[in-house]
């Protein structure tokens, strides 16, 4: 089928569905929901594959509802989702379009909730049953959970569940399945173990590719920022303080992150809270509550728990931390625009992650714009506004009587006048959130060095530069750090160190040579008062490093060596090179291997542990 002006009417779907879409102002489908649903009302086993965002539940449910049989006690259909989120999402999805279906029962089972509850209401009766793959399993094993009657089983997100490390799981209770069920499978991408299991139980399954048609990516305005200058801490506080935003989700990769990022937002004055694994599910629930009912504005989350979730407040996903894989990236930026609704993610990423960003924008076949922090000035301006536009709704209260008799009170008693009060008064206003902002703003300094760093590079071959970067003495200073090869410390952590912690760019690290008890690199004759406190207090390999000026200035290689020496452009072990941009080992950083088709069961991505099942469903 092609995206036509086909519309629900015309899928002989039932009446009570098609009343149920009408009320909620759905007429046309997706094109994942107009190739898939024909081939599913035939009862034909079906692989889709489609991004997040496209409508791929409805087009699973909207047949397992078309043909539920009331006189049929035990689970019809098992929908299995890779996370809890997402199976309580698409549980309420069902339950929605269903809304008009008297006498449905859709139940949600899941790790960390009560499996007694959830045993007591299989007993009860459901019809549908959607649930994480690991409390399937234990339902099963249990003798609670029956599927000699289900007529159809769904995988959803089926590449997310085998990341997961939950195959085992999958595929045991594909096997308890009848052989004569519909078997559906939605994916994203389809990595070799999925194949194997397409291969293994489906029977000449409908292929349903509507990929390319309907990407997320093509709802989302994306922007990224290279990080300098500043904190990534105080580039969230400028980005959400100056974009228009509703509600917004920041992506971090640890739980340690989510706690310890929404604390320093909430001190701000943010309505922000965390949303992670290790947070109970009922505390988790009534979170999402909050967002989507205004109580918050921000969530900090983890990758996996915030699958599923479709908040309609949402208009901007802040990516703090680049993901691993193109996949991750786009589960990300698809809480924002979806259902038609337009959104925008900002991507923080370091210049050593820039590679990693081509790559997103090269399979996801989308170009992202580099944008600038507003300075700070802005900010303070913003801050202004906001705090005029809230005095303005209040000029007309009627208790503003009562508080000018303090004023005059006040004014009386402190001998001060009124426009000196106001001051006082806007000074306590302020909190940690400053009204103006007094000396430079790092980021016109780091501006200023990236001019500065273009200039050295057009004028390589000059005046004593190799490689584009100044070897003049004149403009470094050599620095002494009391730790080196004894401690085990290669020259790719003091770069690392040097670039995250203080915020250095390639161009403004000079020679390194490693010692056996001691390091020598050059830095900056002209590095800010900050930058200095920020290297006096850093730390490489848990020492503190003790940085001090030194004359040392020979950082020629050994003859017939180069362990430990260093020049610009140089090829040696252990030698500064530059970080490898999106590489795997040297600098920490993993390609996007998933992306290659293999089967990465056990790749890290953040929350998962390797090779073993996830804690998160």
């Amino acid at each position: 089928m092609t995206d036509s002006v086909i519309q629900f009417s015309d899928l002989a779907l039932n009446d009570t569905l098609l009343s149920a879409l009408n009320d909620m102002g759905f007429v046309s489908p997706t094109p994942i929901q107009a190739a898939a649903i024909p081939h599913l009302l035939a009862g034909k086993d079906a692989l889709g594959k489609a991004q997040t965002g496209t409508g791929k539940t409805a087009a699973f449910s909207l047949p397992l509802l078309n043909k539920i049989d009331f006189n049929q006690r035990k689970p019809q259909a098992i929908v299995l989702a890779p996370t809890r989120e997402l199976a309580i999402q698409v549980a309420a999805e069902i339950k929605n379009l269903g809304r008009n279906i008297s006498g449905l029962k859709v139940l949600e089972i899941y790790g960390g909730a009560s499996i007694v509850d959830q045993m007591r209401a299989l007993k009860n009766g459901a019809q549908i049953i959607v649930g994480t793959p690991g409390r399937v399993q234990d339902l099963i094993n249990r003798d609670r959970l029956h599927l000699d009657e289900v007529n159809t089983f769904v995988l959803d997100e089926a590449d997310e569940m085998l990341n997961m490390g939950f195959v085992d799981d999958v595929t045991a209770i594909m096997e308890h399945s009848p052989a004569s069920a519909q078997r559906v499978l939605f994916s994203a991408t389809m990595p070799p173990m999925l194949k194997k299991i397409v291969e293994r139980f489906l029977r000449d399954p409908e292929t349903v590719d509507v990929a390319g048609k309907n990407h997320t990516v093509d709802k989302v305005i994306q922007q990224f920022w290279v990080v300098k200058g500043v904190e990534k801490d105080e580039a969230m506080s400028r980005l959400l303080e100056t974009e228009e935003t509703d509600a917004s989700i920041v992506f971090v990769r640890t739980r340690q992150d989510t706690e310890r990022l929404a604390d320093w937002l909430s001190a701000r004055g943010f309505k922000a809270s965390a949303l992670h694994g290790d947070i109970p599910q009922s505390l988790r629930e009534r979170t999402v509550d909050h967002i989507k009912q205004g109580v918050i504005d921000i969530l900090v989350a983890t990758d996996v728990v915030a699958r599923g979730l479709d908040v309609a407040r949402i208009t901007h996903v802040f990516n703090y931390d680049i993901p691993f894989d193109v996949e991750s990236y786009i589960h990300r930026i698809g809480r924002t625009g979806r259902a038609g609704r337009k959104g925008k993610a900002i991507l923080l990423v370091r210049p050593n992650q820039l590679r990693m960003l081509r790559t997103i924008e090269r399979v996801t076949k989308s170009s992202m714009e580099e944008i600038q922090l507003p300075h700070r000035d802005k900010v303070a301006e913003s801050r202004l506004a906001k705090l005029g536009a809230e005095l303005e709704t209040e000029k007309e209260h009627k208790a503003l009587e009562k508080f000018s008799t303090l004023v005059e009170k006040l004014q009386e008693s402190l001998e001060l006048d009124a426009a000196t009060l106001a001051a006082i008064l806007l000074k306590r206003q302020q909190g940690k959130r400053p009204l103006f902002y007094v000396g430079e703003d790092p980021m016109i300094e780091a501006i200023e060095r990236d001019k500065l760093r273009r200039k050295d590079r057009r004028e390589t071959g000059r005046d004593g530069r190799e490689g584009g970067r100044s070897t003049n003495n004149q403009d470094w200073d050599t620095y002494q750090l009391q730790v080196g090869r004894e401690q085990g410390v290669q020259v790719k952590d003091i770069v690392g160190a040097l670039a995250n912690e203080l915020g250095l760019t390639k161009g403004s690290i000079g020679a390194i040579k490693l010692a056996q008890g001691e390091t020598y690199v050059q830095l900056p004759k002209a590095m800010s008062s900050e930058t200095a406190g920020k290297l006096r207090k850093l730390r490489i390999r848990q020492k503190q490093v003790d940085a001090v000026v030194c004359d040392f200035d020979d950082f020629r290689e050994p003859r017939g060596r180069r362990e430990s020496g260093f020049r610009s452009g140089g090829r040696s072990e252990g030698g500064y090179r530059g970080k490898r941009e999106g590489g795997a080992g040297r600098d920490g950083e993993r390609r996007f291997d998933r992306n290659r088709g293999g089967d990465k069961r056990g790749n890290f991505r953040g929350e998962r542990g390797h090779g073993r099942r996830t804690t998160e469903a």
